[in-house]
């Protein structure tokens, strides 16, 4: 049999401080006697021994301790409200939008160029100054065209002269032409007075002969007379086109002289200058630029895979991101028929209002083509609970190959004054994407939503809220975001 050893207690005497110790071998017990040194160390190996034992033990008992706390904790829960992460409802959209990048440019513009070769003796505007349609901008030098217009109304005022002279031979013309008719009746009335004593013998045949003749020689004369008058008429008429002709001159020179003024063709914004004043400008030469900025285009290269979802008239979103806090409503005015050969992109050109006057030209627009949709309840799809395995599809969703999503159901948490607990809600649902579900009826927004639990919920379940949860407090801090953009 193996042999015990312990070691007694130790004594210690007060007198000599000798150290007793008892050895028990087994067979028999001794006692050994110490000194005063080694009692020291002895006491000391005894103490580190002891400490050594109770340290042991508390370690020991303490994972025992704990694991029954944590037994008992866990009975607790295991009988009281499921922790879960609750959301609340909000409308929104699931699919983001593709949104195609432009560039906005005035609705028109017009460039006024001279329209005569002048010195540019002044301009009134510049670079970024609104201007009305007829306004007076600039001034050119119209010494010359001012001496073209004098010598057109002097060559006017001599075709009138002419006219006068003209109309003035027509009146001979037509006197000489009554005096000649009365000459030629009263030849005819002699010739045919002397053509009667012919016949009555009382006169020879050649005095009647003779007033025939200058009966006849009247009629030749008034026929001449009354051709003059047609031709000084001729004349007239010659020289009225020609006075015709020169008031055109006239308002021609007029015109040009006009021109050494600039107006403005149109109600806008001066958005480019060419030249200063002082220089000499050509025919043609451009001076400045006004946009038209009453409206504004925006221009879009748009996928030829998306051009059939896109139609002239068709209502589009405008986002500028000068104004991120503004959304404009837009109209498809043109759709370029040549598409670019490199890229496949088509422009498309979208008209958008301005009555503010704030857009410029050049700004970065984010123009979306996509059909505008009423917002539905956006949910999380952890939130909806599956179906039972055992359910069969009606006939309508096996023909359309569509599962029957009307009787799924989540849990809507309710309050009550001692403890919330979540209900059983049938809910019908509509599109998903990217881990999100509609909610077509069933839920509406502002309620609150289990999204995930600790454990298997059943309606009436008690349950407590995680801090990842939202609460109305919260949320009425944070603003909500706006799924369209």
């Amino acid at each position: 049999m193996k042999q015990q050893t312990y070691i007694a207690p130790i004594q210690v005497m007060n007198s000599q401080l000798d150290l007793i110790a008892k050895i028990d071998t087994g067979k028999q017990t001794q006692k050994i006697m110490f000194s005063h040194k080694q009692s020291l160390k002895v006491i000391s190996l005894f103490a580190c021994l002891l400490s050594t034992g109770l340290l042991s033990a508390s370690c020991a008992s303490l994972p025992k301790e704990a694991a029954e706390a944590q037994s008992q904790r866990g009975g607790r829960e295991r009988g009281g409200a499921t922790p879960v992460d609750v959301a609340i409802a909000r409308t929104g959209t699931l699919e983001k939008p593709l949104e195609y990048m432009g560039t906005t440019i005035p609705y028109r513009t017009v460039s006024l160029r001279s329209q005569v070769e002048a010195r540019l003796l002044s301009l009134n505007v510049d670079v970024g100054s609104i201007v009305k349609q007829g306004q007076n901008i600039g001034q050119l030098d119209d010494a010359l065209l001012l001496t073209e217009l004098k010598q057109a109304e002097a060559e006017l005022a001599a075709q009138k002269s002419e006219v006068a002279r003209a109309a003035t031979q027509v009146s001979n013309a037509r006197a000489e032409v009554e005096r000649l008719r009365l000459q030629l009746v009263q030849a005819q009335a002699d010739s045919q007075r002397q053509q009667q004593l012919y016949r009555q013998g009382a006169i020879a045949q050649q005095t009647a002969e003779q007033a025939r003749t200058q009966a006849q020689t009247a009629a030749q004369a008034l026929r001449a007379a009354t051709e003059q008058v047609r031709t000084e008429q001729q004349a007239v008429a010659a020289a009225q086109g020609r006075v015709l002709a020169q008031q055109a001159v006239v308002a021609q020179a007029k015109e040009r002289r006009s021109y050494s003024r600039l107006f403005s063709p149109i109600n806008g914004v001066v958005t480019g200058k060419d030249t200063e004043p002082g220089n000499l400008l050509q025919a043609g030469s451009e001076v400045l630029q006004i946009g038209d900025f009453s409206r504004v285009k925006v221009v879009a290269q748009v996928s030829e895979l998306e051009l059939a979802k896109i139609r002239l008239g068709q209502s589009v979103q405008v986002r500028l991101d000068a104004f991120p806090q503004k959304t404009l409503i837009g109209r498809v005015i043109r759709i370029s028929p040549a598409a670019d050969a490199t890229a496949r992109l088509i422009p498309v050109e979208v008209e958008v209002p301005n009555r503010d006057s704030n857009i410029g030209s050049g700004l970065l627009a984010r123009v979306n083509f996509a059909q505008q949709t009423a917002p539905r309840v956006v949910v999380s799809q952890t939130a909806i609970q599956k179906q039972a395995p055992g359910r069969q599809s009606s006939p309508s969703e096996t023909a359309n190959n569509q599962p029957n999503e009307a009787n799924d159901t989540m849990f809507v948490v309710t309050d009550t004054q001692e403890q919330p607990k979540v209900a059983t809600r049938t809910v019908t649902l509509g599109k998903k994407a990217d881990g999100k579900v509609e909610i077509l009826s069933g839920l509406q927004p502002g309620e609150r939503y289990v999204v995930r639990s600790g454990k298997p919920l059943k309606d009436g379940s008690a349950v407590r809220l995680s801090i990842l949860s939202e609460t109305v407090e919260s949320t009425s801090k944070i603003p909500e975001t706006k799924n369209s953009k």
